[in-house]
């Protein structure tokens, strides 16, 4: 008995250490070869967080400080420079503890980098890990780094990273609703890199004036569209393993309402209550903690669904929205903040479809001409081959 226990245990060992082994994946960050030359000499800003990470888990900070590159600055987006302030939450200015290293934040007085703060540089790098969403607000600093680079004369590398909701789902922005959570016309779930979407702002014209950026993209090495990729540090405060990330897509729409997605415990976006039992019987209580410290429904019993096991298919589900909605009995009340739920959406399409009564196969319907649409255009401008 004891040597059946101790082989099986030797068999879980095995394929446990087989799943932690990373990909055979170089992100634009690990081509330090490339990098290095690119910036030889150069007065160097980065845009980067606690996701800027190489494979063997040095920070890019430390790491091209140690190559003696002159780093000038960093820009820090939404969630500061080490990544814990909470959604929305004002990031100031400041040094880096560790490197002296002067820190602007592009999540205060301004998002897009000023002339001044440009002026005694040479060359920006963008790098951080997105999740494939076009609310999530990364790749609005992105965009604006380009515009302030485009316009004062600097070079923009961005070192790509795969895409960890690699599909194209959702409704297409309407450019009247466009917002710091929702920039370009392209689908919720946009299906592209950092770099593939860098190349795409520039090449249909979307920065002010239709200025283009000298843009540098570092691609990835040894992934393709459709590879499955873990990240290995949150992205963000409230997703902080992947079946948050898989779920963001589809749970994001509740921030609109007062339904809770779990901000506030240990399982955000893994989870949905409100405070009405009618939502369901799973249990739980938002509490004030780093990266939430004000959350939806503090200290109150929340009542829904866990969807912590859930299987979760590659595409927005609507259903989770219109059970909730109809649940709430509470009509187009149930979105407190329909300003907000339009600017996610990317239209006030979305909203007047549910408090119609639309079901989510008809709405989903609506969205495929201009789906279809941007798939020929995204074809344009992908970086690696498509196996989705």
């Amino acid at each position: 008995m004891k040597k059946v226990l101790l082989l099986s245990l030797l068999i879980l060992l095995f394929f446990s250490c087989i799943y932690a082994l990373p990909p055979n994946i170089k992100t634009g960050a690990d081509r330090m070869d490339l990098l290095l030359t690119a910036i030889k000499d150069k007065k160097t800003a980065l845009v980067i967080n606690q996701t800027s990470l190489l494979k063997n888990g040095t920070h890019l900070l430390d790491t091209l400080l140690s190559n003696n590159v002159d780093i000038v600055k960093i820009f820090a987006p939404e969630h500061g420079f080490r990544g814990k302030a909470d959604a929305g939450e004002k990031v100031n200015n400041g040094v880096d503890s560790k490197t002296g290293v002067p820190v602007i934040s592009l999540y205060g007085k301004n998002y897009k980098p000023t002339v001044e703060q440009l002026k005694n540089i040479d060359v920006i790098i963008f790098d951080i890990q997105d999740v494939g969403t076009r609310f999530y607000t990364y790749i609005s600093t992105m965009h604006y780094v380009m515009e302030a680079a485009a316009e004062s004369g600097k070079q923009c590398i961005i070192l790509d990273r795969p895409n960890p909701n690699d599909f194209v789902d959702g409704p297409v922005l309407n450019p009247k609703y466009k917002s710091f959570v929702g920039i370009h016309p392209i689908p919720v779930v946009h299906g592209l890199t950092v770099g593939e979407l860098a190349e795409m702002i520039n090449g249909e014209g979307w920065l002010s004036g239709k200025v283009r950026c000298n843009l540098k993209i570092i691609p990835i090495e040894g992934w393709i569209h459709g590879q499955l990729y873990e990240l290995p540090v949150r992205p963000s405060p409230n997703l902080p393993n992947s079946q948050a990330i898989d779920l963001y897509p589809s749970l994001c729409f509740f921030e609109a309402t007062g339904v809770s997605v779990g901000r506030g415990t240990d399982y955000p976006f893994q989870v949905l209550g409100g405070t009405n039992k009618k939502y369901g019987k799973f249990t739980f209580t938002p509490q004030s903690m780093e990266g939430a410290r004000n959350p939806l429904n503090k200290d109150k019993a929340c009542y829904g669904i866990d969807l912590r096991t859930m299987n979760v298919e590659k595409k927005i589900d609507l259903s989770y929205l219109i059970s909730f909605y109809k649940k709430s009995g509470q009509g187009a009340a149930f979105f407190t903040n329909p300003k907000f739920m339009d600017l996610l959406a990317g239209s006030n399409s979305l909203r007047m479809q549910i408090v119609k009564g639309l079901s989510a196969e008809s709405i989903r319907k609506t969205w495929e001409k201009d789906l279809n649409t941007y798939k020929t255009m995204r074809k344009k401008y992908l970086l690696y081959p498509d196996n989705n």
